[in-house]
C-alpha cells in the first residue's frame, strides 16, 4: 500500500476506490486538471467535476459528479448521481499538482494543473464508423506501449483497416475489423464490449495447459485433493484454501485476488485476507516449507499479493517499480518509477523454503504476485509453466457509440526487467494441466514441488 493511504475515494468507475496525498499546502481544486499519463483530463467547479477521455482527434466526457462532504485534508470531493463513484482532490508535493492513490492499484495517479480543457474538447466527437475507429486507433496510438514486443507496425495496421472503414460499415462489421487489429497482440488486458450489438471481443494467449471451461478448472482443481492431508480450508469468499500436504508442508491455493468480501471492496477485502493469513500461518512454525499454487488464477487487487509477500520474509525488499507510458508519441518514455517495497510483517508469517506453482493461466495481479517474490530470500522456487505476460492495469476507454475497450498501458519492472508479452518462466518447467496431463488423475507440479520440499 502506499504511504498516502488516509483517506478513502473513488475516481472513476474502471478505477474504483482511491486515496491521495495529504501535503499541508494551500490550493484549490477549482480548474482543469490533467493526468501524467492515462489521457484524462478532469474540469472540477464549485459544485460539480466532469471528466474526459482525450486523445489527439477525440475528448469522450466519462464522469459527472457534484459536490458532496470532503473528507478531512481533501481540498474537495465529489458524488455522481448514482452515488456508486465519489472523487476526491487531495494536495500533492507542490502547488498546482495532486497525487491520487487507488488503494487496489500499486502505483498513485498524478494530476497536474493545465489552463484549460484541449482545443479537441471544444467539438462533440460524431459517432461515425469513421471517428469511432480513429478514437480507437488514436487510443491504442497514444497508450499501448508494447507494440515492439509484438512486433507490430501500429501506423500500418492502422492505415490497412481504415480503408475499409466508410459510413456504410455496420457495427458488426466495425466490431470485427477493430477487433482483428488486436487479436493478434494475444494480449489478456485487451477488450472489446459492444453491448449495442451483443459482441465481447477478450484477448488472450493460449497453450493446451488453457482451461477454458469450469468443468475443466474444477477438474485442474481438484487434482491435488489427494496430496491433501483432512480437507482445504477455505477463507475470502472462497478465493484463497489452505491444507497441508503430509504433515510439514503447507499448502496455499489462490484462486482470485478479488471478490475477498461480500460487498466487494478493497479494504473489507484485504481485512478478510489478513485474518485468513492470520489462519494459515498461526502454526508455520513447525513446517519444513510451503507451497503456493497461483496456475489458475485470473488476477485482482495487486497489493493483496503484497499482503501475502510481506507474510514471506524477514527483510524489507523491493518487490517491483510500476510506470504508465507518459507521451503519446514517443512510446519508449515512461512516468517516474513508483516502488512497491515488501515491509515484513508482524502477524502469523513463513519464512522457510517456498515453492509456488504457475502457469499460462496466472494472469495479472497472480503475474505480479509472482514477480513480488523474485527478491524474496531464500529465494522461491517456481515451477510449473511460463505465465500470462500480462501486468498493468487495463485502461478502460469509450468510444462515441458506448462500446468500451481496454489495453495496457503500463509496466513492473523489477531488477531493471519487465515481463508484459513474455510471461514469467518458471524455474523448472512441469506440465500439469493439459488434458492429458490431467487424465492421469496426479498432479504432476505438486508431486515435483513435494520432492524438493522434503528433500530440503
Amino acid at each position: 500500500m502506499s504511504p498516502f493511504s488516509r483517506c478513502v475515494l473513488a475516481l472513476v468507475a474502471t478505477i474504483g476506490v482511491a486515496c491521495a496525498t495529504q501535503a499541508q499546502q494551500s490550493d484549490s481544486a477549482i480548474g482543469v486538471w490533467a493526468t501524467d499519463g492515462y489521457g484524462l483530463v478532469f474540469d472540477v467547479r464549485a459544485d460539480s467535476v466532469s471528466s474526459f477521455e482525450v486523445t489527439k482527434v477525440s475528448c469522450i466526457p466519462a464522469l459527472e459528479a457534484a459536490t458532496t462532504v470532503a473528507p478531512p485534508g481533501a481540498l474537495a470531493a465529489y458524488k455522481s448521481p448514482s452515488g456508486s463513484v465519489t472523487f476526491a482532490m487531495f494536495p500533492g508535493d507542490t502547488r498546482g499538482r495532486a497525487r491520487i492513490d487507488v488503494p487496489s492499484r500499486a502505483s498513485d495517479m498524478i494530476l497536474r494543473r493545465i489552463d484549460g480543457k484541449p482545443a479537441v474538447c471544444d467539438a462533440s466527437m460524431p459517432n461515425t464508423p469513421l471517428s469511432n475507429f480513429d478514437v480507437f486507433a488514436e487510443t491504442w496510438a497514444e497508450h499501448y506501449p508494447f507494440f515492439p514486443e509484438k512486433k507490430t507496425d501500429w501506423p500500418k495496421v492502422v492505415a490497412d483497416n481504415r480503408s475499409r472503414v466508410s459510413d456504410a460499415t455496420t457495427p458488426e462489421q466495425l466490431f470485427g475489423i477493430l477487433s482483428r487489429m488486436i487479436a493478434p497482440f494475444e494480449d489478456a488486458h485487451s477488450s472489446i464490449s459492444a453491448s449495442s450489438i451483443k459482441r465481447l471481443f477478450a484477448g488472450a494467449r493460449t497453450s493446451p495447459s488453457s482451461l477454458t471451461s469450469a468443468a475443466e478448472r474444477d477438474q485442474a482443481w481438484a487434482l491435488v485433493s489427494r496430496y491433501v492431508t483432512g480437507t482445504l480450508q477455505t477463507f475470502c469468499q472462497g478465493r484463497v484454501e489452505f491444507g497441508m500436504l503430509g504433515a510439514d508442508i503447507g499448502y496455499v491455493r489462490i484462486r482470485s485476488f478479488s471478490g475477498y468480501s461480500s460487498d466487494g471492496s478493497f479494504e473489507s477485502g484485504l481485512t478478510a485476507l489478513e485474518a485468513a493469513l492470520d489462519t494459515v500461518f498461526a502454526n508455520s512454525r513447525s513446517w519444513k516449507g510451503l507451497v503456493i499454487d497461483v496456475r489458475v488464477n485470473g488476477g485482482g487487487a495487486d497489493p493483496y499479493g503484497l499482503a501475502i509477500a510481506r507474510r514471506l520474509t524477514a527483510t524489507p525488499y523491493t518487490a517491483y517499480a510500476k510506470q504508465a507510458r507518459s507521451d503519446p508519441v514517443d512510446a519508449t518514455k515512461w512516468t517516474p518509477e513508483q516502488t512497491s517495497v515488501v515491509q515484513p510483517s508482524n502477524r502469523p508469517s513463513f519464512h522457510g523454503p517456498i515453492v509456488e506453482l504457475i502457469g499460462i493461466q496466472s494472469i495479472s495481479a497472480a503475474e505480479t504476485f509472482t514477480q513480488a517474490l523474485m527478491n524474496r530470500q531464500p529465494q522461491i522456487t517456481r515451477i510449473g509453466e511460463t505465465t500470462q505476460g500480462v501486468f498493468s492495469d487495463v485502461l478502460s476507454r469509450t468510444l462515441p457509440n458506448g462500446w468500451r475497450f481496454g489495453l495496457a498501458n503500463e509496466r513492473f519492472v523489477t531488477n531493471g526487467r519487465y515481463y508484459d508479452h513474455f510471461g514469467i518462466a518458471p524455474d523448472i518447467a512441469v506440465e500439469s494441466l493439459t488434458p492429458a496431463a490431467r487424465a492421469t488423475g496426479r498432479d504432476a507440479a505438486i508431486e515435483k514441488a513435494l520432492s524438493l520440499l522434503q528433500a530440503k
